[in-house]
């Protein structure tokens, strides 16, 4: 029998040769961390399907972000829990708004630490959906206007990037105007283009209290079919011409195949939201000693980063960031 010439073996023989020739790298410099805002001082309520993430008053939220910033992360993703909702979602625009106030918090705090607001309705109304409802049917153009007042906001309170979440048709587009009319042309604008009306939400909407308003409802008549590829390509094709300049693809797993046709053909900074079902699977699995927590953690964002991605947003971060430094 004739031995091979090659064996890809030769090249797995010790941790550092592994390391030499590994061809996906995972840096600090490709996450990006998600922080819930509530109003209060002193706040860290636990959110119970996601071990390890709390809803944070400004003062525990400036902690977790300086926390973030020392390890090299370069940025925070922000969401808001507001005090009370309403089915226009008043806080979502509101100058005083917790995501404005933590926006600025984190700016004057921290100034060289990227924020990134994520600009959406379901954490403000009281019926949980990302747009204004009427006669049970979700608004488009009149949720678009909304938006764009989000958006303005939230650059006006220090924000570096909107990240729009909604999936509304003509979104990118409105936004982009509102800002550059407003001499916001300098903008940056992370669109979460392929969205997927996903199973894998869940532990999110119990942080931002929409679970409950949402009820039995779903997004489906906004949010992507999960069977759908090609309609993501589409999406995201609008979302360029309309002035996006950075693309986002959500859930990140589930969803690798639609990553990788992204960002081949677009070329555009991508992104892979690693969403909370993610990441509660990883966190209860380990939890009960089915999975070795690490090395899954680790291991579930280097398929994003093979895939095509350029950054990660995860609520692994921190985590991430200590293991990388260690």
């Amino acid at each position: 029998m004739a031995h091979p010439l090659y064996r890809p073996r030769r090249l797995r023989e010790s941790p550092l040769l592994r390391r030499m020739v590994r061809e996906t790298r995972l840096g600090v410099e490709n996450l990006i961390l998600p922080l819930f805002a509530v109003h209060g001082r002193g706040v860290r309520d636990p959110v119970t399907s996601m071990p390890g993430v709390s809803r944070l008053s400004l003062d525990e939220l400036l902690k977790e972000a300086k926390d973030a910033a020392s390890m090299g992360i370069p940025a925070v993703l922000l969401f808001g829990v507001p005090q009370s909702k309403d089915p226009r979602g008043s806080e979502a625009y509101a100058e005083d708004g917790i995501v404005q106030q933590a926006a600025r918090a984190v700016k004057e705090t921290i100034p060289d630490l990227l924020v990134i607001t994520d600009v959406c309705l379901c954490q403000y109304t009281s019926h949980g959906h990302c747009g204004l409802v009427e006669d049970g049917r979700i608004k488009n153009d009149a949720s678009v206007e909304l938006l764009a007042r989000v958006a303005l906001s939230h650059m006006e309170s220090g924000a570096d990037i909107v990240a729009p979440s909604d999936m509304m048709d003509g979104r990118i587009g409105r936004i982009r105007d509102a800002l550059d009319a407003d001499g916001r042309q300098g903008t940056l604008i992370m669109s979460y283009a392929a969205k997927y009306a996903s199973a894998f939400y869940g532990p999110f909407r119990e942080a931002v209290g929409s679970k409950a308003a949402l009820g039995k409802g779903d997004k489906r008549t906004y949010q992507m079919d999960p069977g759908n590829g090609d309609e993501a390509v589409r999406e995201c094709a609008l979302d360029v011409a309309e002035g996006a300049d950075m693309l986002m693809v959500k859930p990140g797993m589930p969803y690798l195949d639609v990553l990788h046709r992204v960002k081949q053909a677009f070329r555009l900074p991508t992104y892979a939201y690693q969403v909370s079902g993610e990441y509660s699977m990883i966190k209860a699995a380990a939890q009960n000693g089915w999975l070795d927590h690490d090395r899954a953690m680790i291991e579930s964002l280097q398929c994003f980063k093979r895939a095509g991605a350029d950054g990660i947003l995860t609520y692994f971060a921190i985590e991430v960031a200590q293991k990388l430094r260690g």
